[in-house]
């Protein structure tokens, strides 16, 4: 097997990971708001804070995670583009919370080493990823 086909299927595995990651976080938030608020101690008081919380992690994290599953199948490197902004923004905003605000509890601080991680893991993936010409292929197949 050849380098670039190890790469494109490390990062469609990379890409599954992040989908389920994403999507598991998503369903929680839809089936329970509270239980995803509960990491981190904060408790939900109204409908409107439930509303929110099924919204933001619920409806926009499935939204991502469909978008991250079309990415796998139809651009691989698109995908791992938007992963790189995905995961390196979410560690970003844990940054500028620590500096703002003070240091993480540890759940946060264990987020910020996986966003970080995951972040690092699709920059690699993408510097190596080398997508395959649509130039050679027009070339090599009759129209």
């Amino acid at each position: 097997m050849n380098k670039q086909k190890v790469v494109t299927i490390a990062a469609r595995i990379f890409m599954g990971l992040s989908a389920f990651s994403l999507l598991y976080v998503s369903v929680m938030a839809l089936c329970s708001p509270q239980a995803v608020m509960d990491l981190v101690q904060v408790k939900l008081s109204n409908a409107d804070a439930f509303s929110s919380i099924r919204g933001i992690y619920g409806g926009v994290g499935l939204t991502i995670t469909v978008s991250v599953v079309y990415m796998l199948v139809k651009d691989v490197q698109k995908g791992l583009v938007f992963l790189c902004m995905l995961w390196g923004f979410y560690a970003l905003s844990r940054i500028i919370t620590i500096y703002t605000e003070g240091s993480l509890g540890a759940f946060g601080t264990q987020c910020l080493k996986m966003e970080s991680f995951f972040f690092v893991i699709s920059v690699a993936l993408l510097v190596m990823y080398k997508p395959k010409s649509r130039f050679a292929d027009s070339i090599s197949s009759p129209q």
